[in-house]
């Protein structure tokens, strides 16, 4: 199953990339990551993808620490409501627990599992994928953030114990105890952050219990990621579709993928993208028309139409009535027959 991350995670790419030389777009292109998702941070990209690009990224300008330089220029912005609900939180330790429990709404493969002693947090980091383990630009990336998370919620003199890391030593070690502040060990068992319980109970000044309580309410309505390649593609869809942008080529590299493999798979689930693309068109068709001051020519573009008239055709066979006379008030008791319903899938 393909994991997606909100591509806020690329937001500071294109800085780093041009300061070791490299040419941001050419990169994004030699992985095949959409260009127009550096503008668009909400919009979900496949971590296969991100991967490819940061070790590929690293490799080619010889900057072996390429996922931290990401890191280090990074925050709980890029976090989007996950980091809101961070913030808000009364003590580190809440907060901490708080990122443990929502990451995945932001990266659906990433998880932290946070474990205590008498002494020692240990806030280790798991990176699904087909590999035993993650790329180490992508851990590096992971828990360079996670540690820049927790060190603004203390202020920039907070210093973890410890910090591991299961990969040999790079060249420079140097730049790693400068990033972390701390000792840092490779070869670790695991990935992980180690800090002292008492860090946990740290208080945090600008956090607001009541914008805290609200905002778990709407990450908890919004916290059950796509799990199936149905669910995913009709994610994509819909993203695409609002900008106007939509083909089954533009998913497949949303998804790290070739259209085929959409295809096989969505066959798989006993839909189509077709089926898919033709529910969410009329879910954001109807909200497009009940504008009267938007041209239906645009509106068919956006959807993908030929034609305006194309539209027209689809929409009458669709919901049974014309654009004109939905727009007057119209709504049909019943949908023609053999059509599916614009919630289908």
């Amino acid at each position: 199953m393909t994991d997606l991350i909100r591509s806020a995670g690329l937001s500071y790419y294109p800085e780093v990339a041009r300061s070791v030389g490299l040419d941001p777009k050419q990169m994004m292109r030699k992985v095949r990551l959409p260009l127009a998702c550096l503008d668009k941070p909400d919009t979900p990209i496949a971590v296969t993808g991100l991967r490819r690009l940061l070790e590929l990224s690293a490799k080619m300008s010889g900057a072996e620490d390429f996922g931290l330089r990401l890191a280090e220029r990074g925050g709980l912005t890029n976090f989007g409501a996950v980091g809101l609900i961070v913030r808000e939180q009364a003590t580190v330790g809440e907060a901490i627990e708080a990122f443990s429990r929502f990451i995945h709404v932001h990266h659906d493969g990433m998880r932290l599992d946070v474990a205590r002693n008498k002494q020692t947090v240990t806030v280790a980091l798991h990176l699904r994928g087909r590999q035993p383990s993650a790329p180490r630009q992508s851990i590096d990336m992971a828990l360079g953030s996670v540690h820049r998370i927790i060190q603004s919620l203390f202020g920039s003199d907070w210093r973890p114990q410890e910090v591991h890391l299961h990969y040999p030593p790079p060249r420079d070690r140097r730049r790693y105890r400068d990033f972390f502040g701390c000792h840092v060990t490779f070869n670790a068992e695991d990935d992980a952050i180690l800090l002292s319980v008492h860090d946990m109970e740290r208080r945090i000044p600008s956090a607001h219990p009541l914008i805290a309580s609200y905002l778990r309410k709407r990450i908890e309505a919004i916290g059950i990621r796509p799990a199936s390649w149905e669910e995913k593609v009709d994610e994509v869809v819909r993203l695409l579709l609002a900008s106007g942008d939509c083909t089954v080529e533009r998913v497949a590299e949303h998804l790290a993928c070739t259209r085929r493999t959409v295809h096989r798979h969505l066959a798989a689930s006993g839909t189509s993208f077709s089926a898919i693309l033709d529910a969410q068109r009329a879910d954001l068709v109807v909200e497009l028309i009940d504008d009267p001051g938007r041209p239906l020519a645009d509106i068919a573009a956006q959807l993908g139409f030929s034609a305006q008239s194309a539209m027209a055709r689809w929409f009458r066979g669709r919901f049974g009535c014309t654009i004109t006379a939905w727009r007057k008030g119209v709504r049909p008791l019943a949908k023609p027959a053999d059509v599916p319903s614009a919630s289908a899938a």
